[in-house]
């Protein structure tokens, strides 16, 4: 939204402004599609304000110390008092089950907060302050997955009454969902260790906390990793004015350009110097590097070490056996039968950017530097797609409008944007409400600064619990402050995918289940599934304007999606070498990690990454996703799936999407992902949706 977000900012800058509301018509109906007139329209009542109040956060910056560690150590005293209580309730009573959730709300409540302002917070002291409370947060809880005492006392539910039959959960409302909290806290007990031997469980407490420490290095390597190369003015010249205006000219005759995704995407897209490209890009495959070289491999072996101690055959294997895949084995055979599927077409794209490229320049070559900029000149000549054309219809702002306008009217939310005080002045924040009732809070964080988190991630600040706590959740991306190229908008669509999954599954009684919490290779779909919408002519024709107030043509969004056509399976077998990295590097912990990250490229991605480079050192999902980066194309798989249930001539109809919300989005964990997707399709899910789009 505007720089302003409307709040008492960090800086004592600004001021509240009236609140405002976006969303579904009273009605719910979709008749009248007439473009946004303004980013602030008025779409709806006010939200309804009722049940619990969201986070107060300082508006002053020398309070947020004192906020922060109020906000981890209070929750982190708290979830000891049920611990001990826990300790002395009476074996077999229900209430031990109720003390372990409210055990855990705490801990999600400080370790949420750690982890999202160790990522976003400007001031370096805060973050480092976060960084200290999220490495407390964890270790507490790692203590608790391997203290017998607490475990006797969760495990004396587990049985039945030997005279009646009955479970202590018998006659309850939600027994079935106790039920199932109770069977996935064993499980995580025993993931844990907490039947192991006092010495091996004294290396696991001291395993998990170097791992921690660990990760958090990592991804600050890569935060604070930012580096700039310095091309020619002239490598510049064919990049967008608005690009060209934030990146003057200095007096040598150079331009800098970051290693911040809006800074490199453009270039890589739109310059036609090739070795400027390529310095560019090869600066991008070093961030992180060589820092993280060798706190990703200390990382890989301490989880290798990790899982073999808990009877596993590696840190792959412990992690698939909690996802929909099952078993570390099965990765790399779906891996490889999606990298069969996308290697005809992607050899045939790849053979037409070549030729084009070599028509040009005879000795072209198509790489991670290149191949972007030769797809995007076949989008011009073959499609008419100029993608710096069509970015002049998609200000961030009133996308980001359409945006809240486009998944109120599909899941019949509201949003009211309300003055609020936040970590930085261009933070903008909502209330979500839904029949009336605020069920949520977003905030949202689009654009790059220093220090913070360098990619586009959904945050999680409080769990919603019904009638305790109101979910909260954060976008973090960084979006230019201008126009945006249509990829970026489809990134946007994607990260609040995560966030409305968050808010519509925050209304459980059980922290375990609440929000994105089915598992982790499934929550990828509902995101990518609300990609489709970018890409909708009657759905972008509600925001996507130019200056003028000419409204994006309905050709132009048909030609867009043939253009995109283009490099669709390269795209995928890229993503399966990023798949076969994460997986790899956690079976092998290779002996050189760019040596094995370039044998993987050439099996699986020829665009994926350019000699003597280091990509393994910026791929911060090895450190959040582990081994399970295959997650990206295992829900899409799913993702293609569940769109082929929507009518794709009426994408804004309310019907079957209040139908998906229900099904899918608000359950959150309380089933698994098999059974939602199977309830809202009326069959399991399978592969050929996704094939038939792969082999368009």
């Amino acid at each position: 939204m505007a720089s302003l977000a409307g709040m008492s900012d960090t800086s004592g800058a600004g001021g509240p402004r009236p609140e405002r509301a976006v969303g579904a018509a009273g009605t719910g109906g979709v008749d009248d599609l007439t473009p946004l007139e303004q980013p602030s329209a008025q779409f709806a009542p006010g939200t309804a304000v009722s049940g619990p109040d969201p986070v107060l956060m300082p508006s002053r910056p020398e309070d947020w110390p004192a906020f922060l560690r109020a906000r981890i150590d209070d929750q982190v005293e708290e979830a000891a008092v049920s611990v001990e209580t826990l300790r002395e309730a009476p074996s077999g009573d229900r209430v031990v089950l109720e003390l372990w959730n409210d055990v855990q709300v705490a801990l999600a409540r400080a370790g949420a907060a750690a982890s999202l302002f160790s990522e976003v917070h400007p001031d370096a002291a805060v973050r480092d302050l976060a960084e200290q409370g999220l490495q407390r947060v964890q270790q507490l809880a790692t203590d608790l997955l391997l203290d017998d005492a607490v475990y006797a006392q969760l495990a004396g539910l587990d049985r039945t009454d030997p005279q009646t039959g009955a479970d202590v959960f018998e006659g309850d409302d939600d027994a079935e969902t106790a039920r199932r909290v109770l069977a996935h806290t064993l499980r995580d007990f025993r993931r844990a260790g907490v039947d192991r031997d006092d010495a091996t469980r004294a290396r696991l407490r001291e395993l998990a906390a170097q791992e921690t420490e660990l990760g958090q290095r990592f991804a600050r390597g890569i935060r604070d990793g930012r580096t700039v190369t310095r091309v020619p003015a002239s490598a510049v010249a064919a990049l967008p004015e608005d690009w060209r205006a934030e990146h003057p000219v200095a007096e040598d005759g150079t331009v800098a350009v970051s290693t911040d995704y809006p800074d490199t995407g453009p270039f890589l897209t739109f310059s036609t110097d090739a070795s400027a490209r390529r310095a560019v890009a090869a600066a991008s495959q070093d961030l992180g590097w060589p820092e993280n070289d060798e706190v990703l491999r200390e990382l890989l072996t301490l989880r290798a070490e990790h899982a073999r101690l808990l009877g596993y055959d590696g840190w792959a294997d412990f992690d698939a056996e909690v996802k929909m895949v099952g078993s570390g084995d099965a990765v790399m055979p779906f891996v490889d039968r999606i990298a069969a599927a996308a290697e005809e077409p992607a050899q045939r794209d790849l053979d037409r950017l070549s030729a084009r490229a070599r028509a040009e320049h005879p000795d072209a070559v198509i790489d991670m530097s290149s191949w972007r900029h030769w797809a995007e000149v076949l989008r011009r000549e073959e499609h008419e797609v100029d993608a710096q054309h069509v970015r002049r219809y998609f200000d961030v702002q009133r996308v980001t409008a359409g945006l809240l306008e486009v998944t109120g009217r599909l899941f019949g939310l509201h949003f009211t944007e309300v003055p609020a005080a936040s970590w930085h002045p261009e933070v903008s924040t909502y209330d979500v409400s839904l029949d009336a009732e605020r069920i949520g809070r977003i905030h949202l964080d689009l654009h790059p600064r220093e220090g913070k988190f360098n990619h586009a991630a959904q945050f999680s600040l409080t769990s919603g619990l019904r009638g305790r706590q109101l979910a909260e959740g954060v976008l973090v991306c960084n979006f230019g402050r201008g126009l945006m190229e249509h990829g970026e908008v489809v990134t946007l669509f994607h990260e609040f995918g995560h966030l409305v999954h968050h808010v519509l599954a925050g209304r459980h009684d059980w922290e375990r289940f609440s929000g994105v919490a089915c598992e982790w290779d499934f929550v990828e779909a509902p995101s990518q599934m609300l990609e489709e919408w970018a890409w909708d002519h009657r759905t972008l024709a509600l925001f996507a304007r130019d200056d003028a107030g000419e409204v994006i043509p309905v050709d132009l969004v048909t030609r867009m999606r043939q253009a995109d056509e283009l490099a669709t399976a390269v795209g995928v077998r890229r993503q399966l070498l990023f798949a076969a990295m994460s997986h790899v590097f956690h079976e092998e912990v290779p002996a050189d990690f760019a040596a094995r990250t370039a044998e993987l490229a050439e099996r699986y991605s020829p665009v994926g990454t350019l000699p003597g480079g280091h990509m393994h050192a910026g791929f911060g999902h090895l450190v959040g996703y582990g081994p399970a980066y295959y997650t990206y194309e295992w829900s899409l798989v799913i993702a293609k799936d569940l769109f082929s249930a929507f009518d794709a001539e009426d994408l804004l109809a309310p019907e079957v999407a209040r139908r998906y919300r229900d099904a899918v989005l608000v359950p959150g964990g309380s089933r698994d992902a098999a059974a939602m997707v199977r309830d809202f399709l009326g069959r399991d899910h399978d592969e050929r949706a996704f094939e038939q789009w792969l082999a368009r």
